[in-house]
């Protein structure tokens, strides 16, 4: 599951956290590992407005050369871990044994596209019965020296070995709006055909990864590729909603891809 940054921050504002929404989301998580103690979950959450606006002024997505970008790359880096640290701190007062991987340790990318990242150490906080976290981060990029990783980028990376039954991506908005940005109607599912008649803005704030749109499209990309993969774009500012979604209910837009793979031509 993937907490997004216009969830846990106020994206209009630099480094403004939700920090009573960080609390309640927590302690919904930790009440459905209570209820379900066999319920293995890897989460994620987005840097909002702390990495994004950072990412932003010093255009780290684009790349790393001179050393004035390299301290930017570093400040990035400082921006998205404040963040992580307030996640991981309210994960382990709600009683949750969250342990921390922080992508920008192991992952690699090649033009901004992610080509690899230890899975090894997250498979096995899972087996232990641990909740492994991972968030928007800066990257080494082979190609640019630098990149920024969306949380979409690294979970869907980490599904093929993972192998999840869900993925769940908690907003704010209620699904994917058909008609954005009068958002007066929320599209029960989306594939690319629907993509190509509802045109998805970006962000209606500082998003360097894309916002909704590029959301839906890794979705897609990953339906394609795991066709037996649930996909759910939701909202969870409705307290107990995120509690729902782990339990199952359905909520909000699903992402499934007309053109999904047969599970043969995977293999």
């Amino acid at each position: 599951m993937k907490l997004g940054g216009s969830l846990l921050t106020e994206k209009a504002k630099e480094a403004t956290a939700r920090h009573a929404t960080i609390r309640r989301v927590a302690a919904e998580i930790a009440k459905a590992h209570r209820e379900d103690p066999t319920l293995q979950l890897l989460l994620g959450h987005g840097s909002g407005s702390f990495g994004h606006q950072a990412a932003a002024k010093h255009g780290t997505r684009l790349g790393a050369r001179s050393a004035q970008d390299w301290a930017g790359f570093a400040a990035v880096w400082h921006a998205a871990i404040q963040l992580n640290r307030l996640v991981l701190d309210e994960l382990i007062q709600a009683g949750l044994p969250a342990v921390g991987f922080a992508p920008s340790a192991s992952a690699i990318c090649s033009n901004g596209a992610l080509r690899s990242m230890a899975v090894e150490p997250i498979e096995r906080a899972l087996h232990a019965g641990l909740l492994p976290v991972v968030h928007g981060d800066v990257a080494f990029d082979r190609k640019q020296g630098a990149t920024i990783l969306s949380t979409e980028q690294v979970l869907s990376h980490l599904a093929f070995p993972l192998k999840p039954t869900h993925l769940l991506l908690a907003g704010r908005d209620p699904g994917v709006y058909a008609d954005y940005p009068a958002t007066e109607n929320v599209l029960e599912r989306i594939s690319e055909e629907d993509l190509a008649r509802h045109p998805l803005e970006g962000s209606e704030a500082t998003d360097v990864t894309g916002g909704m749109a590029e959301k839906v499209r890794e979705a897609l990309a990953l339906s394609r590729r795991l066709p037996d993969l649930e996909i759910r774009i939701f909202s969870a500012e409705e307290p107990g909603s995120l509690k729902q979604a782990l339990a199952g209910k359905p909520l909000g837009t699903l992402v499934r891809s007309r053109n999904a793979a047969h599970p043969a031509e995977l293999e």
